[in-house]
């Protein structure tokens, strides 16, 4: 059983996602789009980048490959389904989960270290973690403003599905935590079932110990559940 790392154009992260879950003895493989998913695939992730260079919105022509309707039937099946940063906008964009992914309110790409607070402990993607704990995550985006109505936001806290908000190093959810403007300093979230979840930050790029850290394991290792 191995997990699908889905390419699309413009795809930048698949081979960092790649390295990374087999360094965490996770089997990988790197899928084009054209070539639909494998049979009864471990998992699915949709990895960083810039697909299709990010016309008409982030993720909005990569949410309508062929192979999107392959990945919401997976996820409906119980497959565990996650994305990240462009991926995370492809979810979204292909109603995997709810609210959407926007310009930044600084108007401008971000890349930095950022930290984020664990919401939901109790799920495969945040089980390695404690409700409430810190974890440092690299950001690099230019659309990873979270959107949602006020009334769905709502919903969203009270169904648990928020996984991570953004925080200061002590863990306050503040204005000036907040990297991109996202509401309710949202970092990322579940779909109606805990196997899918989207997030912008990027455990991949800090899941190795000799580059940077290793506080992004614990998020891959849901594929693992």
């Amino acid at each position: 059983m191995t997990v699908a790392i889905v390419q699309f154009g413009g795809s930048n992260c698949d081979r960092d996602a790649r390295r990374a879950l087999s360094h965490l003895d996770i089997d990988a493989e790197l899928v084009w789009h054209e070539d639909g998913l494998p049979e009864d695939p471990s998992g699915v992730m949709l990895p960083g980048g810039f697909s299709y260079g990010d016309y008409l919105r982030a993720g909005a022509i990569a949410a309508n490959s062929p192979i999107m309707a392959e990945v919401r039937e997976a996820a409906a099946s119980g497959t565990p389904v996650l994305g990240v940063c462009n991926g995370a906008q492809i979810g979204s964009e292909s109603r995997l989960t709810p609210g959407a992914f926007t310009t930044n309110a600084s108007a401008r790409f971000q890349c930095e270290r950022v930290h984020v607070r664990v919401e939901n402990a109790d799920t495969p993607w945040t089980a390695r973690y404690d409700e409430g704990e810190v974890v440092e995550l690299p950001i690099a985006h230019g659309e990873g403003r979270f959107e949602v109505p006020d009334d769905h936001l709502a919903e969203l806290n009270d169904e648990n599905r928020v996984l991570f908000r953004y925080c200061d190093e002590a863990g306050d959810v503040t204005d000036e935590a907040n990297p991109n403007g996202s509401k309710g300093n949202v970092a990322g979230v579940l779909g109606e079932s805990e196997n899918v979840a989207v997030l912008m930050p990027h455990p991949e790029r800090i899941s190795l110990p000799d580059i940077g850290g290793t506080d992004g394991q614990g998020i891959l290792r849901g594929f693992e559940a």
